[in-house]
């Protein structure tokens, strides 16, 4: 697999498809591109005619990361996506999709350099703002669980928390995190949060919301909120499995409808500061 050395990781990624334009897919909290598609959760694969780059974000799945937990905030891994952007299709305009911690890393890219994509898709948006702070706390005492009690101890109590009915199907899975690193993310997941209001407000891409019901993690006023904030944007709500299955269809979709910003857009010079970025 190939992989982006950046100045304090390294991430691993993939490309799969030969030629159209490029697709940049990213997953949620503990969870990697492999857990992903376990958990029906590969967004892309109803794609066709596009090149789609799934990564694993630092310190998930094959990526490496460090023991600082600033580095796993969301504005911190937008710095992550867009040099790798930068190394993978410099210049390229291309579609962002999103899954929770994805959502947050793809709206923080978006508001800094707008013009990079050239659709938004936000899946199961997280909480945000004044949900955020509970969301926080149960980041820290996860964390402090992992170092008294071990991974174990977190995988059970992940087990007793109420399934959203819209994953009442999917497979049992580990956190794609070793156990060493897995307290640093989670506080840097607790540090991190959805831009302010008033920059999502400025975001003009085409957007594509996906959320679905009764998940305190995702809530539906996130999504909503969101929806509200960016003008143009669409809400689509799953309330049983079989609204997850019509995402991938909803996502090619979204991304077809919108190819020809792709092809229209024009060649951009790599951002200094992105550009720095890298090792």
């Amino acid at each position: 697999m190939p992989v982006l050395e950046l100045s304090d990781a390294k991430i691993d990624y993939d490309i799969s498809g030969d030629d159209g334009p490029l697709v940049v897919q990213l997953h949620g909290l503990t969870s990697c591109r492999e857990r992903d598609a376990r958990l029906g959760l590969d967004h892309g694969r109803a794609l066709r005619d596009h090149r789609v780059l799934r990564y694993d974000a630092r310190g998930h799945g094959r990526s490496t990361g460090s023991l600082e937990a600033a580095s796993y905030r969301w504005s911190r891994l937008a710095d992550d996506l867009l040099a790798l952007l930068d190394h993978v299709a410099p210049g390229e305009t291309v579609h962002g999709v999103g899954q929770s911690m994805g959502c947050g890393t793809l709206l923080h890219a978006a508001v800094r350099d707008q013009s990079r994509f050239a659709s938004l898709t936000l899946v199961s948006p997280p909480t945000a703002w004044d949900t955020r702070r509970a969301q926080a706390k149960n980041y820290l005492a996860s964390a402090e669980l992992v170092e008294r009690a071990g991974i174990e101890a977190f995988i059970a109590q992940g087990h007793r928390n109420v399934t959203p009915p819209a994953l009442a199907d999917v497979p049992d899975t580990r956190p794609a995190v070793a156990e060493g690193l897995l307290p640093t993310v989670l506080r840097g997941a607790a540090e991190a949060d959805l831009p302010n209001p008033a920059s999502l407000a400025g975001i003009a891409t085409p957007t594509l919301i996906l959320a679905w019901i009764a998940d305190p993690a995702h809530p539906m006023t996130t999504a909503q909120a969101l929806n509200a904030l960016i003008r143009g944007s669409r809400l689509v709500v799953a309330q049983t499995p079989y609204g997850i299955m019509a995402w991938p269809g909803l996502f090619a979709e979204h991304v077809a409808t919108h190819d020809a910003a792709v092809l229209q857009a024009p060649q951009q010079e790599t951002p200094q500061s992105v550009a720095g970025y890298l090792r």
